[in-house]
Order: structure tokens, then C-alpha cells, then sequence
């Protein structure tokens, strides 16, 4: 096969690990390991001491797949595959799909979403959000089902506006779905972080027998370096497909990352909630950058997840205007090119606590040059 260069991971590639200030962060800023290891229980902290570094179970071992498991409804283990979530949505593309099926794909988005099922030959429609509100309307995703849709990809809490459903849209959607026997795959990465007053989702595979599920460690539980994610359905012969073609691929998880993650998953709340604080706080902190600097941006605030579309008030392209920004102040953001998106957006991340410091250096920057 052959595929797209990730735009988004190539600019990182870049820029990451030699820009002073990230602006465009999607996840938390990553726990320490010692703070991962004082939540562990002793019976938890003994298989840390315990542990051998050898092979562990393809699907993923059985206590962390049984941590997993009461995060959702009537999912036993054989409803549980782990792996890191860019190999899971990778493979799923792979086995779920052919050349000559259709494919809805929320946009703007990760563009691993889209761009597995591109590169198998797919033909794919963008469902498209209202800019002023960052709102998905169900009935403009049902125009776009065809005959051969064979797949409807969902990802909320939305990267990279913040966007979130109601569960009675959420709903609708799965209605549109079953009507045909469409799968829906959601990526949700961000799950739990809701950061307006609009109830949790459920996840697809709870409410939709066709639905799949993608959760993982990075986003939420801030132990994104654990590389640790899972898909959940009910559908066992999907799951059996992806297990069989990731033989090829990673094999199995780390034995490390396995015991962090349990000791994440059992702990949810001491890991969870600090971030959420975090990036409520940093929400608001923009909010007040954003009235300071009124003339620059449309800030519409995210309802969930960690991070928002922001568009800039300019004159150039949101790539010049980001390639120009790093270069002078060492502050790295991501413009709207890098997600295959038309407009001067940037997306602005909320979940590291070095927010206030980089938005006075960003200030300076509008000031002196705007």
C-alpha cells in the first residue's frame, strides 16, 4: 500500500523536541513515574516488582484487559483487544475495509482517521462541523451515506475544535448507522474529559452493536509514553481479524506499560482529575487572552477534550503565520494545513501547565508584530 505522510506527526518531527513553548499539545503533560507508582496498591506494586521482562498475551494480558472491562457495558475479555491506538486504527482500516467500500469520516480531524481508508483505495466524504459553533449535524451526515458506506468514523471529545454530542445526537447518529449495517468506529481518545456542563457520552460500543471503540492511556490519564490503547465491541470476528493481522505488526504490548496502565486504570480519578483542573483553568486563562487580544482571534471555548480550533484574524496563511511564530519566538503551534482544513485556524492546547508563560511570550509576539 501506499500512503499519505502525516503531516501533523511530521511537523511535530520538526518541531517538538526543539521549540521552547508547544502550543498545540493535545495531551496532558505526562505524570512521573514515581507519582504512577505511589497510587499502586501493594498486590499492584508486587507485579511491578515481579515483573519479567518476556512476551505478554497478543490481546493484551488478562488483568489489564479486566481493568478495562468495567468501563463498559456487557463487554467480557474476548470483547477487549489492546495494542498502542495509532496500530489498532491502522489495522482496523485494514481488516474492516476494501477498495470498493465508502466511508464517512468526521473532518477536521487526526488524519490517521481518514487516511488508512484513502490509502486502501476508499472512497471517503468529510461530515463538516458549523465554523462559528463547531457543531456536527447528524441530518448532514446521513446526506452523505451511500449505498456502500461501510463505515462512519466519529471522534468526540473533537480534536482539534472540542467539539462534543448530546447523547440524543449520538443516538441519531447510531439510528442512521443501523438502518444500513454500517460500522462506526470512535475514536475516543478523550474520553471523560468533559469540560462543559453537557453529560458523559457513553461509548459507541455500549449503545451499537457495529459500534468499536478506541480509548487509551495518553489523552485522559496523561501516560501517553505507556503507548497503551484498546478497542472494545461486541462484534468478536472484527476483533479476531485485527488480532490475527497485528501478528505482523507489534505482537504484543510492553510488560511495563501493561502494569502502568493498570494501576492508571484503577486510579482513574488521581490521574483524570488533576487534568481536568488543569485544563479548565487554562480554558479560562485564554478566554481573558483572547478578550486582551480581541482584534486577533474567534475563540469558540471547547466543550470537551483538551483543545480548540482558534482562528486568527490575518492576513496570511495559518502556516506562514505558524512557520513565522516558531522561528522568531520558539512558541510551535499547529495551523489548520497540517489537518487538511481551509481557514487561518491554529489548534491551541489546554492540558500543560506552562500555558500562562507561553501565552505572555505569544502576547509580546501579536503586540510587536501585529
Amino acid at each position: 500500500m501506499r500512503i499519505n505522510d502525516f503531516k501533523l506527526e511530521r511537523y511535530f518531527g520538526i518541531h517538538e523536541f526543539t521549540a521552547k513553548y508547544l502550543l498545540s499539545s493535545s495531551d496532558c503533560d505526562g505524570y512521573p513515574m514515581q507519582y504512577v507508582l505511589d497510587k499502586a496498591t501493594e498486590a499492584e506494586q508486587a507485579l511491578w516488582n515481579n515483573l519479567q521482562l518476556g512476551y505478554t498475551e497478543s490481546e493484551g494480558s488478562p488483568l489489564l484487559r479486566e481493568a478495562i472491562r468495567p468501563f463498559y457495558k456487557n463487554a467480557d475479555l474476548d470483547n477487549i483487544l489492546v495494542a498502542s491506538p495509532g496500530e489498532l486504527n491502522f489495522v482496523l482500516m485494514n481488516t474492516l475495509l476494501t477498495a470498493d467500500d465508502h466511508v464517512v469520516a468526521i473532518a477536521p480531524s487526526y488524519q490517521s482517521l481518514y487516511e488508512v481508508a484513502r490509502s486502501i483505495g476508499c472512497e471517503v466524504s468529510y461530515w463538516l462541523p458549523d465554523e462559528a459553533t463547531w457543531e456536527y449535524d447528524p441530518t448532514q451526515l446521513e446526506r452523505l451515506i451511500q449505498e456502500n458506506t461501510k463505515l462512519i468514523i466519529l471522534n468526540f471529545p473533537h480534536n482539534p475544535t472540542g467539539s462534543y454530542l448530546t447523547e440524543t445526537a449520538l443516538l441519531q447518529i447510531v439510528a442512521i448507522a443501523r438502518k444500513r449495517g454500517i460500522y462506526i468506529f470512535s475514536d475516543e481518545m478523550y474520553h471523560k474529559l468533559v469540560v462543559s456542563d453537557l453529560p458523559e457520552l457513553p461509548p459507541i460500543q455500549d449503545v451499537y452493536e457495529k459500534g468499536i471503540s478506541l480509548w487509551g492511556t495518553s489523552k485522559t490519564f496523561g501516560l501517553a509514553g505507556l503507548r497503551t490503547g484498546w478497542l472494545v465491541t461486541q462484534d468478536k470476528e472484527v476483533l479476531r481479524k485485527i488480532l490475527a493481522f497485528k501478528d505482523y505488526l507489534s505482537i504484543c504490548s510492553s510488560a511495563p506499560s501493561e502494569i502502568l496502565s493498570i494501576i492508571g486504570l484503577h486510579h482513574i480519578e488521581q490521574f483524570l482529575e488533576p487534568n481536568l483542573k488543569k485544563i479548565k483553568q487554562n480554558i479560562q486563562l485564554f478566554q481573558e487572552f483572547a478578550a486582551v487580544h480581541k482584534g486577533h482571534f474567534s475563540f469558540v471555548p471547547p466543550k470537551a477534550g483538551s483543545t480548540a480550533f482558534v482562528q486568527l484574524h490575518i492576513s496570511e496563511s495559518a502556516l506562514a503565520f505558524s512557520d513565522k511564530m516558531v522561528a522568531e519566538t520558539g512558541i510551535m503551534t499547529l495551523p489548520a494545513e497540517i489537518f487538511n482544513f481551509d481557514g487561518t485556524y491554529i489548534r491551541v492546547g489546554f492540558g500543560r501547565a506552562i500555558l500562562p508563560e507561553i501565552l505572555e511570550r505569544f502576547g509580546e509576539y501579536l503586540n510587536k508584530r501585529y
